[in-house]
């Protein structure tokens, strides 16, 4: 399957607000403004999320704003227990009140409120810092830190503008796996810190016009393997992939581009191993689950759901000059249900 690749910046719109460049490109060359959309704000679906972990936790910290519903969530893992803790704050018909950035490179979200404040701020080196201070974490704990998102030197990302066959609905998204990761969360009494070259981060966002159902399958992962710093992103849903898929193998920073990827999950049992195969036989890889938590928001007719699991991926995938690379690393796979 032929993939547009967009080598230079381009606006999503035309000046009638209807987003006509589809395709892909290895940094975020696509110029959003949500200004030029002519739908209803409660349509737009915007979110940040970062994946943070080391050999004993496991972080993801999460903006949503879908219009009727935005959220904060945060999710710990102990990985040596497998004890898990969460919090999410919901925030009723936020219609645009968290002031997404357009710009993914440069933007950065800064929310402070009086049960929490969460900061994800945009250097101009390209690096990214996470501050949280939330007072009354998951058991009455306080969870307060800040690390420090490093990216690879040159490294690239896959932007990915993909549209729906119905509902004038499309998603353009970053995915970027392939940080080191500095800094200190403390939770309780338990500071758990992240040094660099022992843990690792992974930045996802996407901005767009909502279906009104889909089913999304995602998986991402990031760490040092074969002396080699490796991360994928791969996954899909009822979009239109036929001008660019979201799927990417990252070495050392440089991506890989990827066709179609396929989950294969037993029916019965989530905790059985992953397979994943490509179209063109160039990825095959098994992912075995370890932790696994559930989320659902739900106000009036809206409702998200999603099983997300952590855990260990092994595989093999052909590099864009036909080389094989053989890698095992740590990440995070998850199917999602969404209805408006």
């Amino acid at each position: 399957m032929k993939m547009p690749k967009i080598e230079e910046p381009v606006s999503i719109f035309n000046d009638n607000g209807k987003p006509i460049r589809f395709g892909w490109a290895c940094t975020p060359l696509f110029i959003y403004d949500k200004d030029l959309l002519l739908v209803p704000r409660r349509c737009i679906s915007e979110a940040d999320r970062y994946i943070i972990f080391s050999p004993t936790h496991f972080f993801v910290f999460e903006v949503v704003d879908n219009g009727y519903l935005g959220y904060v969530s945060i999710y710990m893992v102990s990985l040596r227990d497998r004890k898990k803790f969460f919090n999410t704050f919901p925030s009723l018909f936020s219609l645009g009140s968290f002031e997404m950035p357009n710009s993914i490179e440069n933007g950065s979200v800064r929310l402070h409120r009086k049960k929490f404040i969460v900061d994800f701020i945009v250097m101009k080196s390209g690096a990214r810092i996470i501050k949280i201070d939330i007072p009354h974490f998951d058991r009455h704990k306080t969870l307060r830190g800040e690390v420090v998102l490093i990216p690879s030197p040159h490294a690239e990302s896959l932007a990915t503008i993909m549209p729906w066959r119905r509902d004038n609905a499309f998603r353009y998204s970053v995915h970027a796996p392939h940080f080191s990761v500095e800094g200190v969360m403390q939770t309780g009494t338990t500071e758990i810190a992240f040094t660099k070259g022992n843990a690792w981060g992974i930045f996802d966002c996407s901005r767009g016009v909502r279906p009104r159902t889909d089913i999304r399958y995602w998986a991402t992962a990031c760490g040092m393997s074969g002396g080699k710093q490796a991360g994928f992103s791969i996954g899909y849903d009822s979009s239109d992939s036929s001008q660019g898929t979201e799927n990417a193998f990252f070495l050392d920073g440089k991506l890989h581009k990827l066709d179609q990827v396929t989950f294969h999950i037993s029916p019965t049992n989530w905790f059985l191993p992953w397979h994943f195969t490509s179209n063109n036989n160039r990825l095959k890889m098994v992912f075995t689950p370890e932790v696994e938590w559930d989320e659902s928001n739900r106000v009036l007719f809206y409702y998200t759901m999603r099983r997300q699991f952590c855990g260990s991926f092994a595989g093999k995938v052909i590099l864009d000059n036909g080389d094989p690379f053989e890698f095992k690393i740590t990440g995070f796979a998850e199917r999602r249900r969404t209805r408006f």
